[in-house]
């Protein structure tokens, strides 16, 4: 590599390092990154610069305002306090019901941050309820179920998550494949969503255990407020756009934000200025700008596929080993998850999936599929920005979402796995 590649990839990987570390606050590593590539002029400022263009840190700030709101008006009490009895017989049945909440809402919404800004709100005053404190493990676990549910298990639906649309948009593209909704779902949806699931519940009851108030079914509830019923109506109307976005072609990040700003609009609006600057996390916007200007830079700078090339002349891949293949695509999802992050992966993957597909053997289909295993199992959480919103919204310290990462990395690699390979070859994806 030349000189300028070498100083972009120490850079790449410092930042990496320091958020895979904690040793600064994320919001400072990532404004680092910014300073150093843009001083010392290693891609132009619309590249650095990116992630606060793209609809995804649009989403996130209209997400947050969205649950601020919810929560101020009274709408996420409400609806926990209607949730409350059903979910409170035990720690286990309440993490179960989150979990469940994520990934049933993921089959009629498809926007990742849009369940997280609808969900989070009304978690958190469902904690609060069951006596689950600012800062308790209990607490923390439910945050963190909304988050890794929202994004690990909806990698099992096609249209429910950012890099399975850009896998499917790559592989058509590509190579004429169009992915269709059942079969997708019938490969994916056992064992990534719903043993995946379990293991998920099973690893926030171990790791923050917690003894949740057990709460009465309650009385008959107070007739909706004028503003409850304004902020329904707009949360109804947001929703029915977000669901119908392949429709009428409105990205789901400029629905929230009209949504958003609705929400902050004088006389019309739920929040005052100041609750808007007190609501609005700034860090976690400007970690996840930073998260998405670094898999952009590292595009642009061509490291993304100097590391793929590099990676795929040293893979282990013989066509008389299936199952060595198998784990060997899955491993290389995960490096390259490293570097271009979840959403970076199916790009820099898929244009690959042909030499790969002759090297190991696998039909082109299996190789395509394989990915979604790597990049759906990030082992640290800023490899997947809903996981990171999540934390944002809910105050989780990073070595607790570390610590769920890299558990649940290591039940998928151990455990799903092989079980994921048995699927695959008994519905014909893996030649016997």
């Amino acid at each position: 590599m030349a000189a300028e590649a070498w100083i972009g990839a120490g850079i790449v990987t410092a930042t990496i390092g320091l958020w895979a570390t904690a040793r600064l606050p994320e919001y400072l590593v990532a404004l680092l990154f910014f300073a150093t590539a843009a001083i010392l002029h290693l891609a132009p400022p619309d590249v650095l610069f990116s992630g606060f263009s793209s609809g995804a840190f649009w989403l996130v700030l209209s997400g947050f305002v969205l649950g601020v709101t919810i929560r101020k008006v009274g709408l996420a009490d409400r609806i926990a306090r209607s949730l409350a009895s059903r979910l409170t017989g035990s720690w286990l049945h309440m993490v179960g019901g989150v979990v469940l909440l994520t990934y049933a809402l993921a089959f009629i919404m498809p926007s990742n941050m849009g369940r997280i800004a609808l969900l989070m709100p009304i978690v958190l005053a469902l904690a609060d309820r069951a006596g689950l404190v600012e800062g308790s493990r209990g607490r923390t676990a439910l945050a963190l179920a909304v988050g890794f549910g929202t994004f690990q298990l909806s990698a099992s639906i096609l249209p429910a998550n950012v890099p399975n649309l850009i896998m499917a948009g790559a592989a058509e593209s590509a190579y004429g494949i169009h992915l269709s909704y059942l079969p997708y779902l019938m490969l994916h949806a056992p064992v990534l969503g719903l043993l995946k699931g379990l293991a998920l519940v099973g690893w926030l009851c171990l790791l923050f255990p917690a003894k949740p108030q057990k709460i009465a079914a309650s009385g008959p509830s107070q007739p909706l407020s004028p503003a409850e019923k304004r902020l329904s109506v707009l949360l109804l109307t947001t929703l029915a756009l977000w669901i119908t976005d392949a429709v009428h072609g409105i990205s789901p990040a400029w629905i929230g934000l009209a949504a958003a700003c609705v929400c902050v609009l004088p006389r019309i609006g739920f929040l005052t200025g100041d609750e808007f600057a007190a609501g609005v996390n700034i860090r976690t916007c400007l970690y996840i700008a930073g998260i998405l200007g670094l898999a952009a830079f590292v595009n642009y700078s061509g490291l993304g596929a100097i590391m793929g090339t590099w990676l795929l002349h040293r893979l282990p891949l013989d066509p008389s080993s299936p199952a060595s293949n198998f784990g060997a695509l899955i491993a290389l999802t995960s490096a390259l998850n490293f570097t271009v992050t979840a959403n970076g992966v199916p790009a820099l993957f898929t244009p690959l999936a042909q030499p790969l597909a002759e090297a190991s053997g696998l039909p082109l289909l299996t190789v395509l599929m394989v990915q979604v295993i790597g990049y759906a199992t990030p082992l640290l959480p800023y490899q997947a920005s809903p996981v990171v919103v999540a934390m944002g919204m809910g105050q989780v310290p990073a070595r607790d979402g570390i610590r769920l990462c890299l558990a649940l990395a290591a039940t998928t690699f151990l455990m799903l796995v092989p079980l994921d390979y048995a699927w695959f070859k008994l519905l014909g994806q893996i030649p016997h």
